[in-house]
């Protein structure tokens, strides 16, 4: 698919994407009440799995299905690790944190860029990837003598499963273009959503949950993120940076953590200083490495 002008209309779904994703992580709160985080991230995966089942059988003739080994690589880095990632980091950090270290998406993307792709580097680029990290790194270190959570450094989960999507964005904007992104969805769920269902019939614990009201609000909580924050985000979301570009894409970055810690705020999370100045920094790194990003 031919990239395109960056438009208002992008601008609009960016702004969507970054309203649905920013809301994800007190959703993933809200699930870790009543389920286990391994639970979790399997039934995440096999809940989107079978929503997107239709599609699979409808486009099965279109599906390249040689292609096999790059979809399972899509799937992985872009919904199979980050979602046990996201569940077990946030059994030990609150949502507003983990929104907000969610934010390195767009710096992990244009690194991952540079060394496997060997898109260009420049000045303000290195800088903003640098001030990036010492945000995030000034959260993990120094947030928690803020009360903003028990175990800050459980945010490294979160550090791997943002490494992971600025991988998939670059596979897909490098290698899948000539793809429709409700294929690229489908085809990427399905082949790790199989095998999250299988897992959590072998050695999940959710047969063993009492039934409850808790559980009924968890299980809620789950569904919204998976059949709104996963399904239908990631078809929007691929087709997003087909028509543009990985670093654009990943731009939700910006919107994305001033809904976590809105969110997080109502739901009675700390906000101090730290967490402060270790959004400003992220994001003015993030701002940074697209400064000269003109595609």
């Amino acid at each position: 698919m031919e990239e395109r002008p960056i438009s208002l209309r992008h601008f609009i779904i960016l702004g969507v994407l970054s309203l649905v994703w920013g809301s994800s992580f007190i959703l993933i709160k809200k699930a870790l009440i009543a389920f286990h985080p391994f639970d979790l991230a399997c039934m995440r995966l096999a809940v989107s799995a079978l929503a997107f089942t239709p599609v699979i059988i409808y486009h099965r003739k279109r599906i390249p299905w040689t292609r096999w080994k790059l979809f399972l690589t899509v799937g992985l880095c872009g919904s199979g690790i980050p979602a046990f990632m996201y569940f077990l980091a946030q059994t030990n950090i609150n949502s507003m944190v983990s929104g907000l270290l969610n934010s390195l998406t767009p710096i992990w993307t244009l690194i991952i860029g540079i060394m496997v792709f060997k898109n260009p580097m420049d000045k303000y680029k290195t800088i903003g990837v640098t001030i990036g990290f010492i945000g995030a790194a000034s959260l993990m270190i120094f947030g928690e003598r803020e009360g903003s959570n028990s175990n800050l450094w459980y945010g490294l989960f979160i550090v791997v499963g943002t490494l992971c999507y600025g991988m998939s964005g670059n596979l897909v904007k490098h290698y899948l273009q000539d793809i429709d992104s409700i294929i690229i969805s489908a085809t990427s769920f399905f082949l790790v959503g199989v095998p999250a269902l299988i897992m959590l019939i072998l050695h999940g614990t959710i047969f063993d949950v009492v039934y409850s009201t808790q559980v009924i609000y968890s299980f809620g909580a789950l569904l919204l993120l998976s059949l709104i924050g996963t399904v239908l985000a990631t078809i929007i979301f691929y087709k997003l940076i087909q028509e543009t570009n990985a670093v654009f894409g990943s731009s939700v970055a910006y919107i994305m953590p001033l809904v976590a810690i809105f969110w997080g705020f109502i739901d009675g999370e700390p906000l101090g200083i730290v967490v402060m100045i270790s959004m400003t920094l992220i994001l003015t790194g993030v701002y940074l490495i697209k400064k000269e990003t003109k595609n």
